[in-house]
């Protein structure tokens, strides 16, 4: 049955007589035909498949035949097919944003980046924090740093230095937040220090998989450097995600 459905639904002109039908229940073969450029035996043979597929009904009235859109089918398909798999993200996104707006510094902007990884925990911190490996994946940047709360860290490309700040917080593997300036990327020179907070959490419902949520804030005054790591950040993410579930790097063939 529902195999009819489908294939009833995927005619444009079927789907069309539904919306006529939908605006207007209970109209004859003469009154469907006038808004569509085909003959009379075509829409009657749109019209028996549809009603093969109990899309719609019909009901003789005196010498008319009318015809009647039926919902139910359509309404068990979005149950069935739709809305079991759109609801959830909905949900979740509604959920993520409710979270946001939600907190005390509501007023202050945040760009948030979040992507699962088919990885450990352990693996995701180590390619965050070893040089050979975000090298790899940030930009041909390695990163530099002693890894202690309050101590510096640097973002090297070749010999030339991009980007510093202070680890402000960290919890191995878990959590890592680290200020940021940028050094000598265009635009950016007036720009004030800013947060990145990485939050690394093994996936709730997927076995071996690592969520990974990077939170970029307190850049009221960094306005260009928000822009850089909007745009900056996803790439990096994926590529942290590409290099850990295959080792190959986004550039590769």
């Amino acid at each position: 049955m529902e195999n009819d459905i489908f294939k009833a639904l995927a005619d444009p002109s079927r789907r069309k007589l539904l919306d006529l039908l939908n605006a207007s229940d209970g109209r004859t073969l003469n009154d469907l035909c006038a808004p569509l450029d085909m003959s009379r035996f075509g829409v009657m043979k749109h019209l028996n498949i549809l009603e093969k597929a109990g899309l719609i009904t019909t009901k003789k009235v005196g010498r008319e035949k009318l015809h009647y859109l039926n919902a139910v089918p359509i309404r068990q398909i979005y149950e069935r097919w739709v809305s079991k798999y759109s609801e959830p993200w909905a949900i979740g996104l509604t959920s993520l944003q409710n979270e946001l707006e939600g907190e005390a510094n509501m007023n202050k902007p945040k760009n948030i980046n979040r992507i699962a990884i088919k990885a450990k925990p352990e693996q995701v911190w180590q390619a965050l924090t070893d040089p050979n490996k975000t090298s790899k994946f940030w930009f041909n940047c390695a990163i530099r740093s002693t890894w202690e709360i309050e101590a510096p860290f640097e973002l090297w490309n070749g010999k030339k230095k991009e980007a510093e700040g202070i680890i402000l917080d960290m919890d191995p593997p878990n959590k890592l937040v680290m200020s940021w300036r940028f050094i000598s990327f265009p635009g950016t020179e007036n720009d004030t220090q800013s947060r990145i907070t990485w939050e690394i959490n093994t996936h709730a419902e997927f076995h071996g998989v690592t969520q990974v949520t990077v939170v970029h804030d307190e850049f009221e005054q960094a306005r260009n450097t928000a822009t850089v790591l909007e745009n900056g950040l996803p790439i990096v993410l994926s590529g942290m995600k590409t290099l850990l579930e295959t080792g190959d790097t986004l550039s590769s063939s």
